[in-house]
């Protein structure tokens, strides 16, 4: 009796399944044949094997034609739309993306019933309920042509920190602008700092042309704005492209409502981009530590990634600061042990010799010119609503080192109106300004121009430990000793004098003594006080009765010997050089 019921539920539940089956996946699962044997596929008609993927389309490879690029511009100016709706276009959202985007759309979508492709970026809670970027979002994607890395920075002026983040790893910038506003403040400084941190090329999207009903002039309106900034900006390459990102016009195929326009869509401009960057590493083989691999008795290895050049076994090395010599006895990489590597490449390297290198040295070719810096130039961004002044004590790192740092001048502030450098004794938040630092140890510098890595920083509070700033080096005050034993030209320190050059310089600095031979404005004083001086004693020697010969020379005579006169009479300590009160040296009290 039991098993007569069993098999009527049994066969009422294979009617509702029957029922409510999907047709295509029952004629599916009946023509499929099991899985394929590993690595291909049965020929039905021959004992060949046949690659399943061989009828697909080749991809770009990545290796070859990667391109980095950022957007960027003011808030509300299209950022995530355009890679949303970009995405989109290029078949780069699956199923149950689009899917997830349909209701998010209905949720948190400001688009009224259209998608709303910025959700396919803005992936934050916070991000979804106030409509903008916060954190800096990466997508990937690719095309038969070329493949694709974006990062989507935020435009709110809060989030500036964000974008420059997102900016020093990039190629190219897409710099976003709105047709209705035009070039705002905030394009300006996305703008400047996009071309601080290298970037050369750039695309300005001029975006929601539809809102302008795809009006001609708007456009030439503002690409002749933009070409008004862009010589104060050092970019080698801009192109300017019309577009609607929310409606796909312009973006991966051309629009029908701007007939006018007859430059390339953004998808091809992408395509096309040869975009010239600066240098990623010097060519001298440079490798900051990061770790000394210590695993046993028997081996010690310096990790690190190298940050410009090559090394080849064998290769006469110098460890920065400490300036010892070794030779590179072996390379391992990921894969073990290597004959050489290269810029960019993650290495241990071990030397011939026991040589003292740690975390924060820089292992260079022997004869490399760049060495330890206390002082330099920089540019920096701001990033904190508390102001920097002169004298700020913070925390500096460059590369794999980390130093205590003052700020010894705030030496001016860029103006984000017209780039133009004003006097400023603050620096407010996100605002751009040119400093000179000092180091409580050497770091091992170059300029940015030189090397990014190298050449780049930031700047830590010492009590928050939160960063404050992000700079660039601009100018090393301190002259490069080559390291081959030969000293490089000798140059003026600061509150020194130059090295006299003809027998006249040397006979006027011998004459004026050395603290007035450093100071022009003080030495062009004396000088005529001196002259003032000789001219009354010829006069007093005229009226003492004296020939008016015998009065020139004893004038000449006075402006000639007074100087002498006075060292034989005052101290020799009245003469020393003035000390900067700033400028602590190793050892001093304070």
């Amino acid at each position: 009796m039991s098993g007569a019921l069993k098999t009527q539920d049994t066969a009422a539940g294979d009617e509702i399944l029957a029922a409510s089956a999907n047709e295509r996946a029952l004629v599916e699962d009946e023509t499929f044949a099991g899985p394929a044997p590993d690595g291909a596929m049965a020929d039905a008609a021959s004992d060949e094997i046949v690659d399943p993927q061989a009828d697909m389309p080749l991809l770009a490879s990545p290796a070859e034609s990667l391109l980095r690029f950022i957007t960027c511009g003011s808030v509300d100016d299209g950022k995530s739309t355009l890679i949303g709706r970009l995405l989109y276009d290029t078949n780069s959202v699956f199923d149950d993306q689009l899917d997830t985007l349909k209701r998010d759309s209905k949720k948190f979508g400001t688009t009224g019933e259209d998608l709303d492709f910025a959700l396919l970026v803005d992936g934050l809670s916070a991000e979804r309920e106030q409509g903008i970027t916060i954190d800096v979002a990466y997508r990937y994607f690719s095309t038969g042509k070329r493949a694709f890395i974006i990062a989507d920075t935020p435009g709110h002026e809060q989030y500036t920190r964000n974008m420059a983040t997102g900016a020093s790893q990039a190629e190219l910038a897409v710099i976003l602008v709105d047709a209705r506003k035009g070039i705002l403040p905030q394009t300006r400084r996305h703008s400047f700092i996009t071309s601080m941190v290298g970037i050369k090329s750039v695309i300005v999207a001029i975006n929601k042309m539809d809102l302008v009903d795809f009006d001609e002039a708007t456009f030439r309106d503002i690409v002749k704005g933009y070409e008004a900034i862009r010589p104060s900006l050092g970019f080698t390459s801009v192109t300017y492209i019309p577009l609607s990102a929310k409606n796909g016009d312009n973006l991966a195929s051309r629009s029908s409502r701007a007939p006018w326009y007859d430059g390339p869509t953004l998808l091809e401009a992408l395509e096309r981009a040869e975009p010239e960057t600066l240098q990623a590493g010097s060519p001298l083989f440079r490798l900051p530590v990061q770790w000394v691999n210590r695993p046993n008795l028997d081996f010690r290895g310096f990790c690190g990634t190298v940050a410009g050049g090559r090394v080849r076994k064998g290769d006469a090395v110098l460890s920065l600061p400490s300036r010892q010599r070794s030779h590179v006895r072996g390379i391992f990489g990921p894969n073990g042990e290597v004959e050489e590597a290269e810029d960019g490449e993650a290495i241990t390297l071990t030397l011939t010799d026991e040589i003292d290198a740690s975390r924060g040295d820089v292992i260079v070719r022997e004869g490399d010119a760049i060495a330890p810096q206390t002082r330099l130039e920089a540019e920096i961004l701001w990033m904190v609503d508390r102001p920097l002044i002169a004298g700020a004590r913070v925390i500096a790192k460059l590369a794999s080192a980390q130093t205590p740092a003052t700020v010894r001048a705030l030496r001016e502030a860029v103006d984000i109106h017209s780039y133009q450098p004003r006097a400023a004794n603050a620096l407010l938040m996100n605002e751009i300004g040119r400093v000179t630092l000092a180091f409580d140890k050497p770091l091992v510098a170059t300029t940015y121009g030189e090397s990014r890595e190298l050449g780049a920083f930031i700047l830590i509070d010492q009590l928050t430990n939160e960063t404050v700033a992000l700079g660039i080096v601009t100018a090393l005050t301190e002259a490069q000793t080559t390291l081959l034993g030969m000293p490089a030209p000798v140059t003026a320190a600061k509150g020194q004098p130059a090295p006299p050059r003809t027998a006249f310089d040397r006979a006027k600095a011998e004459w004026l003594g050395p603290s007035l031979a450093s100071d022009a404005r003080r030495a062009r004083g004396v000088t005529l006080f001196r002259g003032a001086a000789a001219v009354m004693m010829a006069v007093i020697a005229l009226l003492l009765g004296l020939a008016v010969w015998q009065a020139l020379i004893l004038g000449v005579l006075d402006f000639v010997l007074r100087p002498y006169l006075r060292r034989l009479m005052v101290p020799a300590e009245t003469e020393a050089l003035p000390v900067d009160p700033t400028d602590v040296r190793d050892g001093a009290g304070i």
